[in-house]
């Protein structure tokens, strides 16, 4: 009987996982499309300068909104999978998100007066820097839909925008618009996707007359924060460790800033696929480590051969052939850009497996290290950019302090995770040496073959060894079969 009622249990969050993934894969993927046209389209209608201007507005909104969600996702969903009372924990985290969005829609406007001289930054970030109150409102929504395994809803409402946007893009072939004038429109876009949020991707949860009449004392708010601080630091510090590049450079390199949002535009299309899985292999780490510390441990080992080898595809295939797709893209005008595009995605070496290992220990309660991990990573970043630039003005200044640093956060997690007998020594150093071995051979295979016939000659015959290797790892889905 307990045997049939397992089978049933780890069936049914297989095929959550699964669904959960296929929609959020699909759609971002569309999504994505849609909105790296808009990128390309933007780009190629705009002057570089204004252009830059956009993109530094933008990514001070990007960072601000970071800070502004108190990174309470991930308890949230703990709480509301939990706690008998839904409906009044949602109340007062839309009521928390609402107000917290408000004050850091003014921090976002403080920051651009206070960095940038430009009007024109100044006036972008007045009105792109509304979409900091829109987002935390939705990120409530996001989390509800996450924690009911309805991601289809989430995903469904992001592909309209996403649609309405590329339409809105498409007016500038026909009839030019001023940038301001641009992004008060898609404001207006976001308003759209905010009601859709509201009334059609809530489940029926959100109430706004409960959320206007809850009361949230600030000694609860205060708690709250005191207890899930941590969360904060890390959600903050994701989206700062990515943004604070554009910045640097915004200063450093001004109009550099555009090769670097070119090369993170692709980079962020390559990390859907492991930020997706991860969202909906969340709630699986939790229910599998409800029933043991095991069970946890094979989920996650299954789960890393999979990130890690989406890892080295993705860089590969960057290195193959950005040297087309940029300037096909973007126009020619940015072909130089392509050399950034492969130092950058030498992080995505190492972020997929990341991703995994953070869920993995906060699924431990180990929510502290993994801020400790965070905040060092960051200053080394900061600190290898610092000195660098001393020495050289360049764009791969920042790359590779990108990488560096969070290699050495990876390294940091493996350490954890071995203490805590997730995985072990020869796991780790197997993961670092294959990885190496498949770079440095792919690198100067390169220099001998035309890159683009290597890509499809080199992963058909790595994919068959993988398969041969790691296909008893995978005959049981991940792990959750009682028969483990």
């Amino acid at each position: 009987m307990l045997k049939k009622l397992s089978n049933n249990i780890g069936a049914k969050l297989k095929t959550n996982l699964v669904k959960n993934s296929f929609w959020g894969i699909f759609s971002n993927i569309f999504q994505n499309i849609l909105f790296s046209v808009f990128f390309i389209i933007v780009a190629r209608q705009y002057t570089t300068e204004d252009f830059a201007h956009y993109i530094i507005a933008n990514t001070l909104y990007a960072t601000v909104v970071g800070f502004a969600s108190l990174g309470l996702g991930n308890w949230f969903i703990r709480e509301l999978i939990n706690t008998d009372d839904k409906n009044s924990l949602i109340d007062k985290f839309f009521k928390i998100q609402l107000y917290v969005g408000v004050i850091f829609y003014i921090v976002n406007i403080i920051m651009a007066y206070t960095l940038y001289d430009n009007q024109l930054i100044r006036n972008l970030s007045l009105i792109i820097g509304i979409n900091v109150i829109f987002d935390n409102v939705i990120y409530v929504i996001k989390f509800i839909n996450v924690a009911h395994y309805e991601q289809k809803k989430t995903f469904v409402i992001l592909t309209v925008e996403a649609v309405l946007k590329f339409l809105l893009a498409c007016v500038l072939f026909f009839y030019p618009i001023n940038i301001f004038y641009l992004s008060f429109f898609l404001i207006a876009l976001r308003l759209i996707t905010l009601n859709l949020f509201i009334k059609f991707g809530s489940s029926g949860l959100i109430n706004l007359r409960h959320i206007l009449t809850v009361k949230v004392k600030m000694t609860e708010l205060k708690t709250i924060i005191g207890k899930n601080w941590a969360f904060a630091i890390i959600a903050s510090i994701s989206v700062v460790y990515w943004r604070v590049g554009s910045i640097i450079v915004s200063k450093v390199i001004p109009l550099g800033v555009t090769d670097y949002e070119i090369s993170f535009k692709f980079f962020s299309l390559a990390e859907i696929l492991p930020v997706i899985v991860s969202s909906s292999l969340y709630p699986l780490l939790l229910n599998a480590y409800k029933k043991s510390a095991a069970d946890m441990s094979q989920v996650y080992k299954r789960a890393f051969i999979a990130y890690a080898l989406f890892g080295l595809l993705a860089f590969t295939f960057m290195y193959s052939f950005s040297d087309l797709l940029v300037p096909l893209l973007f126009g020619e005008k940015y072909a130089g850009t392509a050399i950034y595009c492969k130092e950058m995605f030498l992080t995505i070496l190492v972020f997929p497996t990341a991703l995994l290992q953070a869920n993995v220990m906060i699924t431990l309660k180990l929510e502290n290290l993994d801020m400790i991990g965070n905040v060092g990573s960051l200053v080394i970043n900061l600190l290898l950019c610092f000195i660098l630039f001393q020495f050289y003005h360049t764009l791969s200044v920042v790359n590779y302090a990108i990488f560096f640093s969070f290699l050495a956060f990876h390294i940091m997690q493996d350490v954890v995770l071995v203490r805590r007998k997730m995985t072990n020594i020869g796991h780790v150093l197997l993961f670092y040496i294959a990885s190496a071995a498949i770079v440095v051979s792919y690198y100067y295979l390169s220099e001998i073959m035309n890159p683009y016939w290597l890509f499809f000659t080199f992963w058909p015959v790595t994919g068959l060894l993988c398969w041969a290797i790691f296909a008893k790892y995978f005959k049981n889905g991940f792990g959750l079969s009682p028969a483990e």
